[in-house]
């Protein structure tokens, strides 16, 4: 008997080590490497200034922020459709966060492991102005071209099974070639998710005005950051940095008033998530401000929604399914407690 709780003891110690394996890597490396957008207006692209901007961008610089108490500590890796998860698996960089579907083929089967959702969206359509279609119908026989190694083909494909309407269906590599098959009239349409067609218009395309994004949603696009399996530490710190930012919003903790709701506030809630009552840190390896960390130098969910794809950018998306739950949308933070 006391054989079997010494080889229990000894196999838990060997999960707990396997379990901080990615945190102790990107300590010792003093940096997180996130896997982006090859340039996704909103998402993530760099600046004039070559920095790095976007919702997505906004996600590894939390977990910087958790980690280290900086949130600029992050090596931004663009990566395509095509070499996301390999490059994931591979180990070239920490975290994807990089406009990609959950679905459950890639949450059971890729060796990798979805985080959650940071932002809901649906499958849309973009057409030149000039174009006859105001909805997908007027499309039917033409062609749509979409990224390879997305879900968007195949869920044109469901949808013509659906309806028994006919398009030909293109694949092309990167962002830049979707939006190339578009100004060239390669094709008719070019299909991806909505915000992600409202981010070409606004930023690579030219005038917006030229281009039209249809009415019609063909799919359910949840979108989150995907890390690799089996380093339960590793999903408890990305979840919760994300956590930590809809948690902020919901309880009215900004960049702006951080410092004085830890000083002032008596809401238990704002306390714990705030690190001012608890352990919430230690318990997955960090210290108790990581979250404070997080909402003074990244902001709440509500600050990295407006300032990259809301009202206080060129894209100018409403919140929609991205509210909180209480106001009507899909974001729901899990408690503090």
């Amino acid at each position: 008997m006391f054989v079997k709780y010494v080889l229990l003891a000894v196999a838990m110690l060997f999960v707990s080590a396997a379990d901080a394996a990615t945190l102790d890597r990107v300590r010792a490396r003093g940096q997180l490497k996130c896997g982006v957008n090859t340039a996704l207006a909103g998402f993530a692209m760099p600046d004039a200034r070559d920095t790095w901007q976007g919702i997505n961008v906004d996600v590894c610089r939390a977990v910087a922020a958790a980690i280290f108490g900086d949130a600029k500590k992050v090596r931004f890796v663009p990566v395509s459709n095509t070499e996301r998860f390999a490059a994931l698996q591979s180990g070239e960089m920490d975290i994807l966060a990089q406009n990609t579907t959950f679905t459950f083929e890639r949450d059971v089967t890729f060796d990798l492991r979805m985080v959650m959702v940071n932002f809901y969206d649906g499958q849309g359509f973009l057409v030149s102005k000039g174009s006859k279609a105001r909805q997908l119908r007027d499309l039917a026989g033409g062609r749509i071209c979409v990224q390879e190694n997305s879900t968007h083909a195949a869920n044109i494909e469901d949808w013509m099974r659906q309806y028994k309407i006919k398009f030909l269906i293109e694949t092309v590599e990167t962002t830049f070639s979707l939006i190339d098959a578009l100004r060239t009239d390669r094709c008719d349409t070019i299909s991806s998710d909505s915000a992600a067609l409202a981010g070409m218009r606004a930023k690579a395309m030219g005038p917006p005005d030229d281009y039209i994004i249809l009415p019609d949603r063909i799919s359910k696009e949840p979108l989150g950051p995907m890390i690799k399996r089996d380093d339960d530490q590793w999903l408890d710190i990305v979840r919760w940095s994300m956590m930590a930012m809809l948690e902020a919003e919901e309880q009215g903790v900004t960049s702006a008033n951080a410092d004085r709701m830890l000083a002032e506030s008596q809401n238990p809630s704002v306390q714990r998530l705030l690190g001012k009552t608890g352990d919430f840190g230690k318990q997955i390896g960090l210290d108790n401000a990581w979250a404070f960390n997080i909402i003074k130098q990244v902001g709440n969910y509500a600050e990295s929604f407006d300032r990259n794809v809301g009202p206080g950018s060129p894209l100018k998306l409403d919140r929609g399914m991205n509210a909180l739950w209480n106001k009507g949308g899909l974001m729901y933070p899990v408690p503090f407690r």
